[in-house]
């Protein structure tokens, strides 16, 4: 289990990370999300211990991470600009790879290879960001490190190779049990792909749990009535968002749905319909509600 306990960390002057907790379970794919700037690379370097904590505990299986080159075994992490040694090939940076990962399976390897079509002769420095980043999930695939983290994993590549890298992935965790954390600005992929996610703000995670559970603890209802609403009646509400517009309201609430479609047909409206809300919209209410924007409709 990879274990955050009341972690900081500071660059320079700036605090970056506040006091940050969290547990992922063996054997799941957790996703991590927040606006730019929140810390999200900041922490997946500091759990494969390429940075130190300043205070507060990482430990993966009860063991510390920074400077404990047994576990770093254990450990991959694959950056948002993955490094590669000056005019790399894909087949030297594997020769790396199988230095440090005794794990490193060269039949895997060549199957990936293969559904990916690359050129492992040809330099990584001629390759497209999209394909640079298949190299890097063939590495990651052909390891099946105990503890994955990815950066922005999703990024430059096209329909059909994200949805190869989801089925390879999830494939990867289930026979090899690993445990999976990535961090990506594009919510839709993780909703498809992830078990649990946290989201990564104000230097702490904020909310955090199982998708399926936060999306169904969350509600979007719209409403009409046959007068103009006051607002102050929905205030003791869990609410995210709301818009009101004379005799029609939208909101977006925490909380019981039987509780609180009971409360809201006490008020009589002509219309109450619920909706189902995505994680995306989960994520966009939340930041909204924290002052990040407006999320319109």
């Amino acid at each position: 289990m990879l274990n955050i306990r009341c972690m900081s960390k500071k660059l320079g002057e700036v605090l970056v990370l506040d006091q940050v907790s969290l547990q992922i379970p063996d054997g799941s794919i957790f996703g991590l999300v927040g606006p730019n700037g929140a810390g999200k690379s900041t922490l997946l370097r500091i759990l494969a211990g390429v940075m130190k904590e300043d205070a507060g505990v990482v430990t993966w299986n009860n063991e510390p991470v920074f400077d404990n080159p047994k576990i770093k075994q254990e450990i991959l992490f694959i950056s948002d600009e993955p490094y590669y040694f000056h005019n790399a090939s894909i087949r030297d940076m594997k020769q790396y790879y199988q230095l440090w990962y005794p794990s490193f399976d060269e039949e895997r390897y060549a199957y990936y290879l293969k559904l990916f079509r690359l050129d492992e002769k040809r330099p990584l420095a001629q390759f497209s960001k999209g394909m640079k980043r298949q190299a890097f999930i063939i590495f990651a695939l052909a390891i099946a490190p105990k503890l994955l983290l990815l950066d922005e994993v999703f990024d430059g590549l096209d329909p059909m190779m994200r949805l190869t890298f989801q089925r390879a992935l999830a494939r990867c965790v289930e026979e090899k049990k690993m445990t999976v954390l990535i961090s990506s600005h594009n919510i839709r992929e993780l909703e498809d792909i992830c078990d649990g996610f946290g989201i990564l703000d104000e230097h702490c995670i904020t909310t955090s749990g199982d998708i399926e559970e936060v999306k169904e603890s969350v509600h979007a209802i719209q409403l009409a009535f046959q007068e103009e609403i006051d607002p102050s009646l929905f205030d003791h509400l869990e609410l995210l968002s709301i818009r009101v517009e004379s005799k029609f309201a939208k909101l977006v609430v925490k909380g019981n749905v039987e509780k609180i479609v009971n409360y809201l047909r006490s008020l009589d409206p002509v219309i109450l319909e619920v909706q189902n809300v995505n994680l995306e919209e989960v994520f966009l209410y939340e930041m909204e509600q924290k002052g990040y924007g407006i999320y319109e409709q």
